[in-house]
């Protein structure tokens, strides 16, 4: 079945404003992007949350878990811009077919797009079936696994178990070479 991840994703909004807390750890309160031409996952679980600054504002977002998550062609990029001078922090990894990996992966999100492919998705489910201390009675949804082609995410925060930046390569881009991943 192939699904748009924004059609799935979009189910989420509908369980945010009373979601869980989903990172152990206050967000900087600015989003970063990621992009992929694919990611591949195993253990695919996804429902609402809030992300919380250490000033205590509050984003809603999607939260997504997977065990298991190999990402080809992976690039991160932070806008870290100063007044009148373009700066993007850029990350990029798992090129040439050496996919980065990561398990326990943790992602709140603000948004999602891509082409999905979920492998026996559950839609609807009840959270805290998902995740214990998500709000009860809020939407949740799982596969036993998720494929995303071209993928591009806004995010909040990410955490992993373990986490392998296969071919890393970070840079500081100032100028006009301060661009972003999408």
């Amino acid at each position: 079945m192939m699904v748009p991840a924004t059609v799935v994703a979009g189910g989420i909004v509908l369980g945010m404003a009373n979601g869980a807390i989903a990172a152990s750890f206050a967000v900087s309160g600015q989003t970063f992007k990621v992009g992929a031409s694919k990611l591949e996952g195993d253990g695919f679980k996804q429902y609402g949350g809030i992300a919380r600054e250490k000033d205590g504002t509050l984003h809603p977002v999607a939260v997504s878990e997977i065990t298991s998550a190999k990402l080809y062609d992976l690039c991160q990029s932070v806008n870290a811009s100063l007044p009148g001078v373009p700066i993007v922090l850029t990350i990029n990894a798992g090129g040439g077919g050496n996919p980065a990996t990561a398990s326990g992966l943790l992602i709140d999100m603000d948004s999602l797009e891509g082409n999905a492919e979920f492998t026996n998705i559950k839609i609807g489910r009840d959270a805290t079936d998902l995740n214990e201390s998500a709000q009860p009675k809020s939407f949740g949804q799982s596969a036993d696994k998720v494929v995303i082609t071209d993928l591009e995410q806004v995010a909040r925060s990410t955490s992993a178990g373990t986490f392998t930046l296969n071919g890393l390569k970070l840079k500081v881009n100032v100028g006009a070479s301060a661009r972003e991943c999408f």
